[in-house]
């Protein structure tokens, strides 16, 4: 909720984007997308503003961003106020990315789409175009939790596109964010015949969802982007055998390769590209993620790839308010 109606408003701007790098997904996802862009206030196309472009954590979408809320300020609403309190003018895009797996990690994978390629080869050129804004230099990427995940994934595989990114409890360090949870995922199956598609079935069929499901779901969803099997339903599969817990080498090997920690040692040397490389996570957050961003910053470190590296005291949930911190510092760097 707007906390104070006073300060100007900026534009929230409705589009229709229709993709053709998703038809085609394994999915059956939309490949025609809803897109918010939000101007500052007073804004017109001659400033030639830097592009931020939010990615929203797992069971999230662009469109929930921009959503009104009761009891906190929406991003817009956000942006509004940290506008009027000096923050450098920047045009920000909120993509709609949802897939049938509940949520995405931003990455291209046959197991989900080329949402990689989604939003770098035809959201942030579609937008450019509209609001004569971004370019080589001024284009920054943002997000939280998977979408931490994806500004991660992004400024190592695509730093030909982006200059800024800001990770805020980005997956990472995916042998303590996921195995533990992966050992309860087992359990819940065990009912189904270790079936993932019946159990998905039973919880789809149900009229309420608990926050349980909700949290095997996002970690079934994660197998279809990391190690992906077509021949599967929703292309699923465990790394591990349900019944005893043990890994599957060669599909845990799958999962680790797409882990930031472990990707940096190919690709890290893309991230000294960039301008700015932000980084936060609480330090008690309950799956773990700081154990994976602390692996992560002792390697730019070890690299001397300049960035920031900040923890603070708090968990992984309601944490919107880290975009007070650094949303301008990639405004700033970016104009």
């Amino acid at each position: 909720m707007r906390r104070d109606h006073s300060i100007p408003r900026g534009e929230l701007h409705r589009l229709i984007h229709q993709s053709e790098v998703l038809k085609g997904n394994s999915l059956g996802d939309p490949t025609e997308r809803e897109l918010h862009v939000w101007t500052p206030p007073g804004w017109t196309p001659a400033e030639q503003l830097p592009l931020l472009v939010d990615l929203t954590g797992y069971w999230g979408s662009g469109l929930g961003h921009t959503s009104w809320k009761p009891d906190a300020e929406n991003v817009p609403e956000r942006l509004d106020r940290l506008a009027s309190e000096g923050m450098a003018r920047a045009v920000v895009a909120f993509p709609d990315c949802f897939t049938k797996l509940y949520g995405n990690q931003y990455l291209n994978s046959e197991g989900s789409g080329r949402y990689g390629d989604y939003v770098c080869d035809e959201i942030v050129p579609f937008i450019e175009a509209k609001f004569a804004c971004g370019g080589a230099g001024k284009r920054g990427v943002f997000g939280k939790s998977s979408g931490g995940y994806g500004a991660a994934w992004h400024g190592m595989n695509r730093s030909d596109v982006w200059s800024a990114i800001a990770i805020n409890s980005g997956d990472m360090g995916f042998d303590t964010l996921f195995i533990p949870t992966l050992y309860d995922d087992c359990d819940a199956l065990r009912p189904f015949e270790y079936s993932i598609e019946k159990w998905i079935k039973h919880v789809e069929a149900k009229p309420k969802m608990k926050d349980k499901d909700r949290m095997i779901l996002m970690d079934l969803g994660q197998a279809a982007f990391y190690d992906p099997d077509p021949t599967q339903f929703r292309n699923m599969r465990l790394p591990m055998d349900p019944r005893t817990g043990e890994l599957i080498p060669e599909r845990w090997n799958n999962w680790m390769k797409n882990d930031p920690v472990v990707m940096f040692d190919a690709l890290g040397e893309n991230l000294r590209k960039l301008k700015l490389v932000y980084m936060d996570c609480g330090w008690s957050d309950q799956f773990r993620i700081h154990f994976g961003m602390r692996r992560f910053a002792n390697k730019l470190k070890a690299a001397g790839i300049v960035h920031t590296y900040e923890e603070y005291d708090d968990d992984h949930s309601g944490v919107d308010y880290r975009m007070d911190v650094f949303l301008p510092l990639l405004a700033k760097t970016l104009s």
